[in-house]
């Protein structure tokens, strides 16, 4: 099978109007955060345990279209030794991979961040295929400040981006792009509109440099949203100013928009995806989730860590899953959350 003809199948199978992805795919740094919240020691076994508990979830591939995991992750077998990714495709849910290596400070341009990996990605990227992993996701971090991001942060940024994206597709395994504009800091809705416009024109200008195939690809933005310093804003509010950027910037030929949630609380995420697909009348994209924390934040608070709780951790999850596939269709109800 060509590899033009392995990112249409994957694509095919990930982007309808009901599903979204969930990111699991936490660093070990990270998921040792995550499991210091419920007083759980992040060793090797119970990262597997975690991530099996997730993968094996029943009826999860109604909402769920794919999973986005951690490299640890390939290589661990649940209680009954399947392997976790496959145990993702034997539950109809796509198996991805996170790719990038982490990031730093972006020489020359003080404040800005750039992330690491791209060297090797081509031999990596065919390990990870043959281990079942049929996309893949990139991330790169924007901090607003009054002077950032500057104009080499944006560019470099965008050109690692569309230089990950060029080398997946070329392996048949479908990028996820995903520039996030942090929600860290006291700015404005307003500067925060006006940094992800740039951004997204940046990124889409070095996709199209690169020859990416917008139409075999699937973007992970941020929403328009206030700083968290600044307030709230109503989801009408983040649904308004997140469609007008992205009809500025993002091509019709995108076949899926994918939110990360970015440090929003589940319920807060869940209420602004709906508002905007309450409000984006005939968008020429699917507007749906890869959500990580807003997905498993319920789950880790059911699972504490014991196997017995294992149950309603995946009813957690399950619920949580069902309501942003709710939202993806507009039809989510603040009263559905009890």
């Amino acid at each position: 099978m060509s590899a033009h003809q392995d990112l249409q199948d994957t694509i095919h199978t990930m982007v309808d109007n009901r599903r979204g992805i969930l990111a699991a795919d936490e660093s070990n740094p990270t998921i040792a955060n995550r499991f210091a919240s419920i007083d759980v020691e992040s060793n090797e076994e119970n990262r597997r345990a975690y991530r099996s508990l997730l993968l094996s979830t029943e009826s999860l591939s109604d909402y769920i279209s794919g999973v986005i995991l951690f490299e640890e992750t390939l290589t661990q077998s649940d209680q009954h030794g399947v392997l976790l990714p496959q145990l993702a495709s034997n539950n109809s849910i796509v198996p991805g991979i996170k790719v990038d290596k982490g990031k730093g400070p972006l020489a020359g341009s003080p404040g800005d961040m750039i992330t690491f990996g791209l060297d090797g990605l081509d031999k990596r990227l065919q390990g990870y295929k043959e281990q079942g992993a049929r996309f893949a996701k990139w991330r790169e971090v924007y901090p607003i400040t009054n002077s950032n991001p500057r104009q080499l942060g944006l560019t470099a940024n965008a050109e690692t981006l569309a230089r990950y994206a060029a080398v997946c597709q070329q392996q048949g395994i479908v990028p996820i792009v995903e520039p996030e504009v942090l929600m860290d800091g006291d700015h404005s809705m307003t500067r925060c509109a006006e940094v992800i416009e740039q951004v997204l024109q940046e990124v889409f200008y070095a996709l199209y440099r690169h020859k990416v195939c917008l139409e075999l690809m699937i973007l992970k933005p941020s929403m328009v949203t206030p700083g968290k310093s600044s307030g709230k804003a109503t989801p009408e509010q983040v649904a308004e100013n997140t469609l007008k950027v992205f009809k500025r910037c993002i091509p019709a030929a995108v076949p899926s928009i994918n939110f990360l949630s970015g440090g929003q609380s589940p319920q807060e995420a869940t209420e602004n995806l709906n508002a905007i697909n309450q409000m984006a009348n005939n968008s020429p994209w699917q507007l749906s989730i890869s959500y990580g924390r807003a997905l498993q934040q319920p789950v880790l608070a059911a699972w504490l860590g014991k196997a017995e709780n294992e149950l309603s951790a995946q009813q957690a999850l399950l619920k949580r899953a069902k309501l942003n596939s709710l939202s993806r269709q507009g039809k989510y109800r603040s009263e559905m959350e009890n």
